[in-house]
């Protein structure tokens, strides 16, 4: 199987789809909860907004290539099931870096089971529709 430099950007968007539907709608009153922004004025919440821009361009870059490895792994083992590799990719690579980030990252105690259940299933979710995204067009 040939990797699919369209199959990479339709992932990448995927990706951020999730994400934003994950961290947006699904858990944007526990997320805010974490972080304080729930104490915040809506004026000072739109102020960090804005600020938050030229990180969007990072993680653009970092989400692309997230999705090239998982398209290049695909085409590289035809033959594996695309979401038992997605699945172990996340187990193996992403989960471990989120529970060490977040374990000594400064979060408060309290918030670390949530934080990591919150942050570790948007990842097995975006992974899994991005080998769904990526198998349908590399196929």
């Amino acid at each position: 199987m040939q990797m699919s430099f369209w199959a990479v950007l339709a992932a990448t968007v995927t990706m951020f789809i999730v994400g934003m539907v994950w961290y947006m709608f699904l858990f944007s009153k526990q997320w805010g909860e974490m972080f304080g922004f729930d104490k915040l004025s809506k004026k000072k919440q739109k102020e960090m907004q804005k600020e938050m821009g030229p990180f969007y361009m990072i993680q653009i870059l970092v989400t692309i290539f997230s999705a090239f490895t998982l398209a290049k792994l695909m085409a590289l083992l035809p033959n594996y099931n695309v979401y038992a590799l997605a699945t172990l990719v996340w187990f193996g690579f992403v989960t471990p870096v989120i529970v060490s980030g977040v374990i000594f990252g400064g979060v408060e105690a309290k918030w670390i089971p949530r934080r990591i259940t919150i942050m570790a299933g948007e990842a097995l979710v975006h992974f899994l529709a991005a080998a769904w995204v990526i198998n349908l067009i590399q196929n």
